[in-house]
């Protein structure tokens, strides 16, 4: 395993970190707090030293579980996110209070004294336009409850307006599926000093190259409930593709990229960007953890194998998908 710089952080953190959206549960299974641990486990032993939690992300329990975990570990690096528990997810309720409220109870959950880094959780893109909002930020990493702030974000414009605040990082969708935010914002971020955090990498599955037409989903899954946006941002669910032709897409990618394993070239394909501090695939199980982590060690892709993956999200992605996030 590599290690890349986190933006004005200065951790040195694991090119490839884990995302722990399912740890300790798959989608709509009750969370099992041994799972959780051997899988934070499978990780640590496979050179990850970097987990990104939320605080909504099994209602704590992901906390927990990270948190308890770096009682064994301590030199493990984290980010958690907050903002989305927010009923209604409305820049008014970004208020200092609750920003403060979120902040004490994941300090709580995760048994700590400070975090590390905390990014708002895709919170409305008006939040970016409201300075207190990051004045509260700033007040509380003055006052040691965090070490570093950020934001994940929908949209490359959200990004760029966040770079005007005193951020570490940034955590944004970035695959083959969704190449907008090399072409805009990566450059930015480097001149900044501000970190990349490269999240939903795998468009939900979509370039594992294992999902047909036929495929199935749960109904607790929001590859499920939210094709269409009904529940959460449409972009977060196979990256705004749809479906049918994502399957089309990756098929594609396979037979021209010559390979059976498109979860690890699509990994692999996303650290081709030094401006990327790491990606951050999700795992529900210790085998997935080992498979995301040999994908670094892969070959480097060859100046053809970048041009296939433009000319696949050209002729399949671009429209409308890139004008959209």
């Amino acid at each position: 395993m590599e290690f890349r710089t986190l933006g004005k952080t200065g951790f040195k953190i694991s090119e490839v970190s884990l995302g722990t959206w399912q740890l300790g549960s798959k989608w709509g299974d009750p969370f099992d707090e041994q799972d959780a641990m051997d899988t934070l486990e499978a990780a640590y032993q496979s050179g990850v030293n970097y987990f990104d939690t939320a605080d909504i992300y099994q209602d704590g329990l992901s906390e927990h579980a990270v948190g308890q975990f770096l009682k064994r570990h301590p030199e493990i690096h984290y980010s958690t996110k907050m903002g989305r528990k927010i009923e209604p997810h409305t820049v008014a309720n970004y208020s200092k209070e609750n920003l403060i409220a979120f902040v004490d109870s994941s300090l709580k959950n995760m048994d700590v004294d400070s975090l590390d880094l905390v990014l708002l959780h895709c919170p409305p893109t008006s939040v970016y336009y409201d300075p207190s909002v990051f004045a509260t930020l700033d007040e509380m990493k003055k006052a040691g409850k965090i070490q570093n702030y950020g934001v994940s974000v929908e949209r490359v414009e959200e990004a760029m307006k966040a770079l005007q605040f005193d951020i570490s990082a940034v955590e944004i969708i970035f695959n083959m599926f969704r190449l907008r935010p090399a072409e805009q914002f990566f450059a930015e971020a480097k001149a900044a000093n501000v970190g990349i955090l490269a999240r939903v990498p795998l468009a939900s599955g979509l370039l594992s190259g294992k999902y047909t037409n036929e495929t199935k989903f749960g109904k607790e899954d929001h590859r499920s409930f939210n094709r269409n946006g009904e529940a959460f941002d449409k972009g977060e669910t196979f990256s705004g593709v749809d479906y049918a032709t994502g399957v089309k897409a990756a098929d594609e990618l396979k037979q021209r990229l010559g390979t059976d394993n498109l979860a690890a070239m699509a990994l692999r394909y996303i650290l081709m960007y030094d401006e990327v501090s790491a990606v951050i695939p999700g795992a529900s199980k210790p085998s997935q953890i080992t498979a995301n982590a040999e994908a670094a060690a892969l070959p480097a892709f060859t100046t053809e194998q970048m041009q296939v993956v433009q000319d696949v999200y050209n002729k399949y992605i671009k429209n409308p998908v890139e004008y959209l996030w």
